[in-house]
């Protein structure tokens, strides 16, 4: 670690719609070092996939725009990329697991195929050498060889998982992002693919984007984290200093309704109201109309990014030198 990989830099992206423009990612900073696994932790509809799209060239257009920001990855801005350049990125140096396995590989293809097809694209080889590279992915994720010659769907919800898990593996990225990779999947099957994913980190030396609602995920897998509400990054902090200093409104009222198993209690303590629509967004803080220590500035606009440490930043007026008092 220590040499950053990924720097993403006022990325906006927006959804055309017939009710109106969408920011689906507002302006969010964050960054990633080689080898260092970052979680992107948000609500339903805080923006997170839409920022792996944006990320993989891959927002649909029409009605999705990339409209501002950078993506730099290893020093260069891939913004500046024309579709070819982006294309030998894609799947070769960056690579992403979908959400839904189910519905993420062809049906018409068997296993080996559809493995092979990306070997060769990205690697250059000859059939013969990309089979033996496929036989020996589906080895390091725990399926047999032999079920290389069957199709997606003679597998289970997990199995798939593997394979796609494989496929985005195949080319040894220097990025992986896992867009909740355990979304369909059973308790049991979801920590066996974890497992799998956190022992191929390790021997590809790769980083990790992983997308998730899970802070229990979260706190096994990663080394920093990014809390994400209505298209903006609130916090952004290393592992530890969020867990044991979480800092926005938000970030709190989120470890407040997970349950303690160390503690008798009834209820827990829920983030009162909802997300809000995404074309109707209220002025200022996005999460102003929820938050228990709002203010009249917080309805005016939204507030800058402060740094509480070398590793742990917030955008709240509480932490606002002569505003919230906590900076003073």
């Amino acid at each position: 670690m220590g040499n950053k990989l990924l720097e993403i830099k006022g990325l906006k992206v927006h959804y055309i719609t017939e009710d109106g423009t969408v920011p689906a990612v507002d302006g969010i900073d964050m960054e990633i070092e080689e080898g260092e696994t970052l979680g992107l932790v948000g609500e339903t509809g805080a923006g997170k996939t839409t920022t792996a799209l944006g990320i993989m060239n891959l927002v649909p257009d029409p009605p999705g725009k990339i409209v501002d920001g950078e993506i730099i990855f290893n020093g260069e801005n891939l913004r500046t990329k024309s579709r070819e350049a982006y294309r030998q990125i894609r799947g070769n140096k960056i690579s992403m697991i979908f959400q839904d396995p189910m519905t993420s590989l062809n049906p018409v293809y068997t296993v080996f195929d559809q493995l092979t097809e990306v070997i060769k694209l990205h690697q250059k080889v000859g059939s013969g050498e990309a089979l033996e590279r496929a036989k020996e992915m589906l080895a390091k994720v725990g399926i047999p060889q032999e079920r290389g010659e069957e199709y997606p769907h003679q597998f289970s919800g997990g199995m798939k998982q593997r394979v796609l898990i494989a496929i985005a593996l195949a080319c040894n990225p220097a990025l992986l992002i896992a867009d909740e990779p355990t979304t369909a999947l059973d308790v049991t099957i979801q920590a066996q693919v974890l497992e799998v994913m956190k022992d191929l980190k390790k021997q590809f030396k790769m980083a990790m984007i992983l997308i998730t609602h899970d802070l229990g995920v979260v706190s096994e897998i990663c080394e920093k984290v990014a809390i994400m509400y209505a298209g903006k990054i609130v916090e952004f902090a290393d592992l530890e200093s969020l867990f044991t200093n979480p800092s926005h409104p938000y970030t709190v009222g989120l470890f407040n309704s997970i349950p303690d198993p160390e503690e008798d209690v009834t209820e827990l303590t829920p983030i009162k109201g909802l997300i809000p629509e995404p074309t109707e967004l209220p002025p200022g803080c996005v999460f102003n109309p929820r938050c228990p220590d709002v203010m009249d500035i917080c309805k005016g606009e939204f507030p800058e990014t402060v740094e509480l440490s070398p590793t742990h930043r917030v955008a709240c007026y509480k932490y606002h030198k002569g505003i919230g008092g906590e900076n003073k």
